[in-house]
């Protein structure tokens, strides 16, 4: 009977359901996506086929990507914290450090912090050309020691999309598995007040969230899995009206960060439930969407909370990822290869 046991033990072990990811930017709020994805490794009856990230969702994307190709769902997990430990580590040598004070003060909010203070006047005075005349990005090399960009463009078995835009154009580019390196994921996370547009093969690149936060469409036509999670870092909803200049910013900014994915929710919406079905084909309809997203996690925590990489924080947003993953399976894990959890509202 042990080939028997060794049979059922192999059939547990194994995917019942794929799922592809859509992971979105969302700076240090990235880290609430690894807790996501960290808690989504334990499930061994979930596997994996496309991921599809913009900004930090990409980064996400290759660091989870790296990992499992080549150690499974621990190398995954191993490869997202050891991404997510070196950009600390990175941000340790820069301005940006908060002291016991602001901790005791504030919590993790950094709006008062002198180094996010001196970042955000320096920001408005003088742009990266001319406060960084060399064009230094960080995450270059973060990316080039953590990520094996060889095994990504070489192993199809996970397809990846990573969103950037063009400078000129104002256009999407979408890099896929065989395009990708430092220089195409760093575009997708290049905020153009902080750093020198990426350029590659001579085109200049900003955020990919933009364009597309992220991509959902090349998930839906270019990939076998039928479910589709949605990983959501900036708030669809407010429930408090802004009303001082940072706050309007601030909520400006969202809005415009989510606009490109509310309307391929919309579009999706609606050829799920059948508008346009003859025109548009069945692959649309067949996709079960699925949601997690950071609730009211952020809130309080202030604008500067996306470019705070502090460990401390990073592992706090990693844990309370961890905790929404949790949440939405006890909810919703049920629904995964039956039914839509989410709905769209088209």
């Amino acid at each position: 009977m042990g080939w028997l046991s060794h049979a059922r033990d192999q059939f547990i072990g194994m995917p019942r359901v794929r799922l592809n990811l859509a992971l979105q930017g969302g700076g240090s709020h990235g880290a609430f996506t690894w807790g996501v994805l960290d808690r989504l490794l334990d499930e061994r009856r979930i596997g994996y086929d496309g991921l599809s990230g913009a900004s930090a969702g990409a980064i996400n994307a290759v660091a989870f990507a790296n990992g499992y190709l080549d150690g499974g769902r621990e190398g995954a997990r191993n490869s997202l914290e050891r991404l997510w430990r070196t950009v600390s580590e990175q941000a340790q040598l820069g301005p940006l450090q908060a002291t016991p004070l602001d901790y005791l003060l504030h919590g993790w909010n950094r709006d008062w912090s002198p180094g996010f203070l001196l970042v955000n006047s320096l920001t408005r005075m003088a742009s990266p050309y001319q406060l960084n005349p060399t064009g230094y990005n960080p995450l270059l090399r973060v990316l080039a020691d953590t990520v094996d960009f060889e095994r990504l463009r070489r192993d199809p078995r996970l397809r990846l999309f990573v969103s950037a835009t063009q400078v000129r154009t104002g256009k999407l580019r979408l890099f896929r598995n065989s395009e990708l390196t430092p220089e195409t994921v760093a575009a997708s996370a290049c905020l153009p007040l902080l750093f020198h547009a990426i350029e590659i093969d001579g085109e200049p690149y900003w955020d990919g969230g933009y364009t597309a936060n992220p991509a959902l469409w090349p998930l839906v036509l270019e990939c076998r899995a039928k479910d589709l999670l949605l990983v959501q870092l900036t708030p669809p909803e407010r429930r408090d009206l802004p009303t001082s200049v940072p706050e309007i910013v601030d909520r400006a900014n969202e809005i415009a960060f989510n606009a490109n994915l509310m309307r391929e929710l919309e579009v999706l919406g609606m050829l799920r439930k059948g508008i346009a079905a003859v025109h548009h084909g069945l692959p649309w309809r067949a996709h079960r969407l699925h949601a997690i997203d950071t609730g009211t996690v952020t809130e309080g925590m202030g604008r500067n909370s996306r470019i705070n990489a502090d460990w401390n924080f990073l592992c706090h947003m990693r844990d309370e990822g961890r905790a929404a993953a949790e949440a939405w399976l006890q909810r919703c894990g049920g629904h995964l290869g039956r039914r839509s959890s989410f709905e769209t509202g088209a």
